[in-house]
């Protein structure tokens, strides 16, 4: 059947005049009514009532103008799918983030990009920092938030913002009274951290931050995740040091307390596949540089 039978037929349905139908298809009214008269024939059916003074759908012309309606949308979106694959911006996008880095700069992106390419699938997956690192080596990834890089072939990266260091602690430890507390004031509390292995360099940044002011942590339970940290200190199980960003958790039984002392700068970087042929990932990363150098 030609397709342009059905657009006739659903122009002439939505305006249930034939004259009115023709103008909106730029086209004369005679040819129209040949074109339903032959779709009529084709289909053995009749899809109009018409006489001088109106134009109706037939039963049968109700239920085909359903079909044909789905039938053209269908046309439609495929037409457009596939001018966007020629373009390179539809498909999906594996984006992998650190815990901590749920909220801010990331999540901002994430929203501008969605906005822009409502179409395209976001598969959002949550890793650590080193985990992240051998996803982009192996491919699994196309780009990860993360707090360290190294140089490799074929990834890329660029900086985006330096958080500080915060102590967080249980809501009623004596130091929680305090609106900033020395580093030295931890040096004899049981500690709550993450385990070398799955951050080495941003664990070896705190450690040295904490050896600068002779304080040595004695960790007394691990876990990987910010939040999970955070859930411990809580249940009054240490106390511990973690990202300012952290403190967005806003978890009842903690306080979170900056250093008085200058408390090195913490690095948050967006690293990528650079041999990856995707314009989906190139318009991720534009919006990203966008948002990065406001």
């Amino acid at each position: 059947m030609d397709i342009r039978k059905l657009q006739y037929f659903v122009a002439v349905a939505e305006e249930l005049h034939f004259h009115r139908a023709a103008e909106k298809l730029n086209m004369t009214q005679p040819p129209l009514t040949q074109q339903i008269q032959a779709l009529e024939q084709e289909l053995g059916v009749k899809l109009f009532e018409r006489n001088k003074r109106q134009v109706r759908l037939t039963p049968a012309g109700s239920v085909f103008w359903e079909e044909a309606t789905r039938i053209l949308s269908q046309l439609e979106r495929s037409i457009r799918t596939v001018q966007l694959a020629s373009q390179g911006i539809i498909g999906h996008l594996n984006i992998a983030f650190i815990g901590s880095a749920e909220g801010g700069i990331m999540v901002d992106v994430l929203k501008i990009f969605r906005q822009r390419f409502p179409q395209i699938q976001l598969n959002l997956l949550e890793m650590t920092s080193a985990q992240q690192w051998q996803a982009l080596h192996d491919g699994n990834i196309h780009i990860g938030f993360l707090r360290f890089i190294e140089p490799a072939k074929n990834i890329s990266h660029c900086s985006l913002i330096n958080e500080t260091l915060v102590a967080v602690l249980p809501d009623q430890h004596p130091l929680a009274k305090l609106p900033a507390l020395p580093v030295s004031a931890l040096r004899s509390e049981p500690f709550v951290f993450f385990p070398r292995k799955h951050g080495l360099p941003f664990h070896d940044l705190i450690m040295g931050f904490c050896a600068e002011h002779d304080v040595y942590p004695q960790v007394v339970q691990e876990a990987v995740q910010m939040y999970t940290i955070v859930n411990l200190v809580a249940a009054n199980l240490g106390v511990s040091i973690v990202p300012s960003s952290v403190s967005v958790f806003q978890r009842s039984g903690v306080v979170f307390r900056p250093f008085e002392e200058n408390a090195p700068p913490v690095p948050f970087y967006a690293a990528w596949r650079t041999d990856t042929n995707q314009a989906i990932l190139s318009a991720f990363i534009e919006i990203l540089q966008e948002h990065n150098s406001r």
